[in-house]
């Protein structure tokens, strides 16, 4: 039942989580190649970004405890390595997911801690750019090899 229930909501928050990092990326550039001052909308847009990845690392963590897939997974876990729709929900997205919200989250620690607006909108582009980059590469697009639609209901 709660399975039911997270899963579509874990694939509306990816869309909305997709459209805020595109927005701080490219406010971030922005703000770096045109020389512009760091805003208290270039903060929030930030705040924003985090706060609606580590909403989604937490229903995405639920999601991993209680997901049918990977409990059959676990139930052989060597078996499940050689299977590329279990492998890549057991170990790779999980991974690549906890390892965007760290490259979220120190870029902006480093961003606010930085004391120039250039410096502030650099670190936020290179790290808030990293982190789409993987969050990218861990999402399973219905082009990918471990196809999901666009949106789940």
């Amino acid at each position: 039942m709660l399975y039911s229930i997270l899963l579509p909501i874990h694939s509306i928050v990816r869309w909305l989580l997709v459209i805020a990092v595109v927005v701080a990326v490219a406010r971030a550039f922005m703000g770096w190649f045109g020389k512009k001052a760091f805003t208290a909308l270039d903060n929030k847009i930030g705040l924003a970004f985090t706060s609606l990845l580590d909403l989604q690392l937490l229903i995405g963590l639920t999601l991993y405890v209680i997901s049918p897939i990977l409990q059959t997974a676990f139930q052989n876990f060597g078996g499940a390595m050689g299977n590329t729709q279990m492998r890549f929900f057991a170990v790779e997205h999980i991974l690549m997911m906890v390892i965007a919200v760290v490259l979220a989250h120190v870029g902006r620690t480093l961003s606010k801690k930085a004391t120039t607006d250039l410096l502030k909108h650099r670190r936020a582009a290179i790290w808030f750019g990293l982190a789409l980059l993987v969050m990218l590469l861990a999402i399973p697009w219905p082009f990918s090899a471990v196809s999901r639609p666009w949106i789940r209901f």
